[in-house]
């Protein structure tokens, strides 16, 4: 092997785990640097912060603020406005600091809501998804009303991952299951859902529920639903056993994992289910600065090994992080750190448990199936907030 690549070996097996080669108080020292070196809240310098919005970084959104001088409007970091010259801006940590310099919101980035909020278009078709769940939307029927089908469908993939038409259709089917739960026939599901065709309605039904319509009775169902935060919404899966999938919308293995869930547990559908409301309130605590610990019932399936992982992260304090080799010898496992890493990219409760919480030994943010801003957000988040949390 040659000097260079065996080199190359060496550093990446540092950065792996460096106490392989320099000890656990090297390691935690690198650590507890990169923790503050990458989250520091207090005093980023005007540099980072205005590199941060030539490059759009949305893990500073709702912790600092750009003020343009020439326009007199205030803005994300993030938002996709032309940029200004770095001579003509200054960055604030409060959106009521910067009205008070006579500073207006951009009505692009809306910096007054939450860091990644939904579109108002989204918002409004949501809103009438709500009024008539029932109702079977085509792009015509989107005209008819007013909107730009081509401009629907992009806002729904940005903030749902899906399209409008999807989205509406799976909302659509989740009252078709309290029809044919009720006791109706199924071809009085199949009309009230629209269907012509008994055979399209029986592949729609199988297709986005995964069960056939003359087993939805008879068989429990998962219940789904999406949930908001300022950072993105977030789909939640569960039933009477607990909450079995957590993720915002945005991970590439969403889809996967809906699957996954549906194979080993059963069908889902979009409906209602009271734990959700439970959720979503100690969701809004979470953001808001005001809970630093869940209490919802999780019943995620997993292997022996990826159970006992999970558990350790929820053991990890609010407002601290540790390296995936300090996880596996948290669990007793000290040579399975990379195994510990795949048992965090599996699993399926974002935020509640909180595989976020743990990074590369040498401080890199690494593998955060939500996208990495994300966990620089949440980090942050909890850091800014770490001094509350009251002692047990």
């Amino acid at each position: 092997m040659k000097v260079a690549s065996l080199a190359t070996s060496f550093k990446l097996c540092v950065q792996k785990d460096p106490c392989l080669f320099f000890g656990d108080t090297v390691k935690r020292n690198i650590v507890s640097l990169a923790m503050n070196e990458i989250i520091n809240t207090q005093n980023p310098s005007k540099a980072e912060l205005y590199e941060s919005l030539l490059t759009r970084n949305e893990a500073f959104d709702g912790f600092y603020y750009v003020c343009v001088v020439t326009t007199k409007i205030f803005c994300k970091l993030s938002c996709g406005a032309r940029k200004p010259l770095e001579s003509n801006v200054f960055f604030t940590n409060s959106t009521q600091d910067a009205i008070e310099k006579g500073f207006r919101p951009c009505k692009r980035c809306r910096p007054l809501q939450g860091a990644k909020s939904l579109r108002p278009l989204t918002l409004q078709l949501l809103d009438e998804i709500k009024a008539s769940p029932e109702r079977r939307w085509s792009g015509e029927e989107l005209k008819r009303l007013g909107f730009d089908a081509s401009t629907v469908r992009r806002a729904f993939i940005s903030d749902f991952g899906v399209s409008f038409l999807k989205f509406a259709r799976e909302h659509r089917l989740g009252a078709v299951v309290e029809t044919l739960k009720n006791g109706h026939p199924i071809i009085e599901a199949q009309l009230d859902a629209g269907y012509c065709s008994a055979s399209g309605f029986k592949d729609a039904v199988s297709r986005e529920i995964g069960s056939n319509p003359s087993e939805v009775a008879k068989r429990p169902l998962l219940s789904a639903k999406w949930l908001e935060t300022p950072i993105g919404p977030m789909l939640a899966i569960g039933n009477s056993d607990g909450l079995h999938l957590l993720e915002f919308a945005e991970r590439k293995a969403l889809v996967r994992e809906i699957n996954e869930t549906k194979k080993k547990v059963g069908p889902i559908c979009f409906q209602e289910l009271p734990l959700f409301d439970k959720i979503q309130t100690q969701l809004d605590e979470y953001f808001a600065g005001k809970r630093w610990q869940f209490d919802i019932p999780v019943a995620q399936y997993g292997t022996q090994f990826e159970k006992s992982a999970w558990r350790m992260l929820q053991t990890i304090p609010y407002g601290e992080v540790r390296s995936y080799s300090e996880q596996a010898k948290a669990i007793g496992k000290p040579s399975a750190f990379r195994a510990v890493a795949r048992a965090n990219g599996a699993n399926k409760i974002a935020v509640l448990i909180p595989c976020h919480r743990v990074i590369g030994s040498d401080g890199t943010m690494t593998g955060y199936g939500g996208k990495i801003w994300r966990k620089e957000w949440l980090l942050r988040h909890e850091k800014k907030n770490g001094a509350q949390v009251e002692p047990n």
